[in-house]
Parts: C-alpha cells; sequence; structure tokens
C-alpha cells in the first residue's frame, strides 16, 4: 500500500489532480520593501514611509531589518496588523553610470505567513505596493515604454526634477546576484544581498528585458510625474515576472478612461488608449494602466483567486476595492462572513467580466467567493490623485467554507481492502475516510475526481449494525444523500457505502467485506482573523 503526495498531489489511478494545488498567493514569511524616491509637491521634506504587516495565524512574530538594526513586533494574533515607519528611501545618485547601487532597503521576515503592504505619502502623493515575497519573485522583467505625461516626458532634462528620465529600481534579496539590462547593448551589475541599483529608462529606450540567474525584484519609477494643476507625485509599480504564454488581462472600466496602457513583452512594446469595445488585452509580460498619479500591474485572468486580504493602512478615507468577475458569478462574493449586497456592475465589453466598486471601511477586509475565482484591486484617491494597487492573495482555489489557508486534501490509496482495513489505511496515512457533511462538499470532491473508466471508492458511510441506520464516521447528521437509483438495498445486502465516478458519484451499499479502493480525506483550514 503507497500513496503518492506532495505539494500537488497526483492520483495515478484517476489521471487526474484530486487536491487542491498549493494556492499561489501573496504570502510569505521573507520580504524585501524599497522606497522609491519621492519629490512631490517640489518639497524638500521627507516622505511618510511605512511598512504595514497583517498575520495570517496567532502567534506570529514579525521582525523588521534596516542598517540601523533589527526591530521585532510581539506576537500577532491571525487579522492583527504592525506598523514600522522608516526614513529609507532611493535618493536620485544617478549620472551617466549605467547602474547606480546602494543598500538602502528594507527587510521584513516572519516566523508565519503574512501580508506586506508598502505605502508612501507626502502630502496628497499616495503609493502603494504589495510586497512580494523572495521566494515567488522572478528571473525575467519586460521594461514597460515610458507613458507620455506633458511636462515630465516632453522635454527630458536631468537638473529639473519632475523632467528626469523614468527610472529602472531592481533589488536582490538573498544571494549575489549578476542582473542585466539587455537592450542594442548589454549593461549589468553585481548585486549582493539586500542591494538595491537604479537605472535611467529614457523615453527613447532600447532595452527591453532585464533578466538574471536568481530571483530579484523590478520597479518602474518616477519621483516627481506631473499631474493635474501644476502638481507632481511619485509614480511606481512593482513589476510582474515575465510568462511563458500570452494570457488576457481584463481592464477594469472605472479605471479605463482617459489611461494609457503599457504593454511589453517578446514583440511588443507599445501605448494604447482604452478602447470601450474591448476592455481586454493580450501579453505574456508587463500590462500597466497609467493614469495622472496611478500605475497599477492589471491582473491576467489566469491569475484571478478566490480569497483576497485587504489591509487596512491609515492614509486617505477614500478606499475602494475593485472586483472583477464573471458575469453569471456575481452572487457567490463575500465581504467577511457576510454575502456582498447589491451592487452596480459594470460591463467589461469584449470579455466574459463584469466589474464593481465595493468602498472600504476602516477595517481589514476579506473578500472571497465560494466557487468563482475573480480579481481584486486596492485603490483611492486624494485629490485628483488616485493610487492603488493588486489586492493581497491569500487564497488562489475558491471554497464554499470561506477562505482557505489549507486546502483539503484528498488520496486514492492503491491497494484494495475490506471497509475496516480501508478505513485504518487512511488513519496510518494521515487521513480519514471521507464523510460528506453536506451536498455542497459531495459536489466540490466530484468536480475534483475525474474518472479513468469505472472506479469504484469506499466512502464513510455504513450502517448501524443495532439499528441498521446509516452514519457517517465524522459524527455528522446523514441529511442529505446521493444514491444511485434503487439504492440503498435492504440490511442484507450491504452495510458499507461506496462511491461510484462512473456515475456522477452516486453511492450504493455494498458488503463490507468485498475489497475496493478508499477514498481519504483531511480537512481544509481557513482564515478567521476577521470578525467583519
Amino acid at each position: 500500500m503507497t500513496l503518492r503526495m506532495s505539494c500537488l498531489l497526483f492520483l495515478p489511478l484517476l489521471g487526474a489532480l484530486t487536491a487542491a494545488a498549493q494556492p499561489v498567493n501573496n504570502t510569505g514569511m521573507n520580504f524585501t520593501v524599497v522606497f522609491p524616491e519621492n519629490i512631490a509637491y517640489y518639497h524638500p521634506r521627507s516622505a511618510h514611509n511605512r511598512i504595514w504587516v497583517t498575520a495570517l495565524l496567532d502567534d506570529t512574530t514579525v521582525t523588521f531589518t534596516k542598517p540601523s538594526g533589527d526591530v521585532t513586533s510581539p506576537a500577532l494574533s491571525a487579522g492583527e496588523m504592525t506598523n514600522i515607519f522608516t526614513s529609507l528611501e532611493l535618493k536620485k545618485n544617478l549620472s551617466s553610470e549605467a547602474f547606480k547601487v546602494s543598500s538602502e532597503t528594507f527587510r521584513v521576515t516572519s516566523d508565519k505567513p503574512i501580508v506586506v503592504q508598502a505605502v508612501t505619502e507626502k502630502r496628497k502623493s499616495v503609493q502603494t505596493t504589495l510586497a512580494v515575497p523572495a521566494d515567488k519573485l522572478g528571473m525575467k522583467y519586460f521594461i514597460p515604454p515610458v507613458p507620455e505625461i506633458a511636462g515630465t516626458t516632453d522635454e527630458p532634462d536631468l537638473n529639473v526634477t519632475e523632467k528626469d528620465p523614468f527610472r529602472l529600481i531592481i533589488f536582490n534579496p538573498d544571494e549575489n546576484n549578476e542582473v542585466t539590462v539587455k537592450g542594442p547593448t548589454d549593461n549589468s551589475v553585481v548585486l549582493q544581498p539586500g542591494q538595491v541599483a537604479q537605472s535611467w529608462v529614457p523615453k527613447d529606450q532600447k532595452a527591453r528585458v532585464v533578466q538574471a540567474d536568481k530571483p530579484f525584484a523590478v520597479f518602474f519609477s518616477h519621483p516627481c510625474a506631473m499631474q493635474t494643476n501644476c502638481t507632481c507625485g511619485l509614480l511606481s509599480a512593482m513589476l510582474p515576472p515575465a510568462r511563458n504564454q500570452t494570457v488576457r488581462f481584463p481592464i477594469p472600466s472605472v479605471l479605463a478612461e482617459k489611461a494609457q496602457i503599457l504593454l511589453s513583452d517578446e514583440g511588443t512594446h507599445d501605448i494604447k488608449t482604452f478602447n470601450p469595445d474591448s476592455a481586454v488585452v493580450e501579453s505574456s509580460g508587463t500590462v500597466i494602466l497609467y493614469r495622472p498619479g496611478l500605475f497599477l500591474t492589471l491582473i491576467p485572468e489566469t491569475e484571478f483567486a478566490g480569497c483576497f486580504l485587504i489591509p487596512f493602512v491609515s492614509i486617505t478615507n477614500t478606499k475602494f476595492a475593485i472586483i472583477v468577475v464573471l458575469k453569471t458569478s456575481t452572487n457567490g462574493i463575500h465581504i467577511g462572513n457576510e454575502a456582498l449586497g447589491t451592487q452596480e456592475w459594470q460591463d467589461l465589453k469584449g470579455t466574459e467580466y463584469v466589474s464593481t466598486n465595493y468602498t472600504l471601511t476602516s477595517n481589514n477586509t476579506l473578500i472571497w467567493h465560494n466557487s468563482s475565482k475573480m480579481a481584486v484591486y486596492f485603490v483611492g484617491y486624494e485629490g485628483l490623485a488616485w493610487f492603488g494597487t493588486p489586492a493581497p492573495i491569500i487564497s488562489s482555489t475558491p471554497d464554499y467554507r470561506g477562505c482557505l489557508m489549507k486546502p483539503e486534501k484528498l488520496a486514492v490509496l492503491q491497494e484494495a481492502e475490506g471497509w475496516r482495513e480501508s478505513l485504518q489505511s487512511c488513519e496510518n496515512t494521515g487521513f480519514d475516510l471521507i464523510s460528506f457533511s453536506d451536498t455542497r462538499l459531495h459536489e466540490q470532491v466530484c468536480n475534483k475526481l475525474l474518472p479513468d473508466g469505472e472506479q469504484n471508492l469506499w466512502i464513510g458511510l455504513r450502517r448501524s449494525s443495532k439499528s441498521g441506520d446509516w452514519y457517517w464516521l465524522s459524527g455528522d447528521p446523514v441529511n442529505s444523500t446521493s444514491w444511485d437509483s434503487g439504492e440503498p438495498g435492504e440490511v442484507e445486502e450491504g452495510q458499507c457505502a461506496l462511491m461510484s465516478l462512473g456515475t456522477s458519484c452516486t453511492w450504493r451499499d455494498e458488503d463490507c467485506c468485498n475489497t475496493h479502493r478508499p477514498l481519504c480525506y483531511t480537512e481544509p483550514s481557513f482564515f478567521n482573523g476577521l470578525n467583519n
């Protein structure tokens, strides 16, 4: 008897993935944070920079590491936040050199998974960054085209801050790493752990790609891009790693009016205006929506997810979530423990999606879907200037019970045994023989089990030897059933239950001594750190 199991659980018997994959998310335990130079409003005073951390599990210890030393937080409970102020900021220090290297980075580590959000503000210039864990960074990035900004990119001048070129900010988290900006002439820099390099990105740039042999991260930034009413403010976006396929990016309509869409991949380096009749673009690289004050990295539909945690950060009171979801799935969205109320949904033309705006309160906000994946953005504005990022993903997998922290696992053991022996075999491998406590669990599990021919599996349902009544091993009441036609038969026909994948997971009674393979199961765990 053997069990094939890893982070992804594949069952040769069924020829299918029968457990939710480890969630693709923004949680981790090792982050590096940088703050680009912010010269908003032409004012020499320092920006107000904070790093906000949200714990996902109880008894989480967070350590902030900066050049002056470490600061460790008290143990945090699930859903609890802590934050720290830092004056670290990447000053200009640029000339005609290809790179300027410094160590002005901030490290955040923890003993359990956390979410990290960085916020910089200077008067009404606000920028937010969703930090990416070191183990989820990429090794290749496409540099976006420089947006057309009157007063900033039309007449570059190194002596006038708001007319500086855009900057490429490259930071290296852990190991020595040689990073190369590739173009007609390649330029390389070797970065030690915790180091950051800055480089100009002129409007007529020839370089298109940044890559290395080890993971690193890239910002695209301007310290004082012109906005409205003769003001300027920081513009900054963390670039997504290059993808190995072309994917679609639905564009939320609330932000798209008069926006520029910056596209960059192997075959494209272009700026598009929003087409209201086709609210989608395709790319294998970087897609950024630009409007005054805002760089928003768009989310491809392949990276839609099931659950998002939007941390409360003490900036403007005007903050909201933009939700993008299938037109057929608007009823499954929850805010905390409550279903999303009546919303005005906007059609994203040329796609199967709609979007809406949900006003955020002063609490951390958990947004999850019970059956479908979606995209969620955290956005806001101060005056006429917008800011925003993709919302932090807690779990990619939708679940009708809530926000998954640890997915359920299913396993079909290789050896066919009697029901009693199968029960023991599941327990020996850390599982239970599955009990379907309600119809939704049965439906969810059945959808994950793709049959390869007729497959009959033991489940944790049997008759009482005394009363003849059916009961679940879990102790849950037998409120709903999925018996096949004519089943179950009389007591003498069988006292244990078998599920048939070939008949849409219907059940029949069976002699407990007959041999079949068991369907083993472990319960999922859910995020329970919020009360809203």
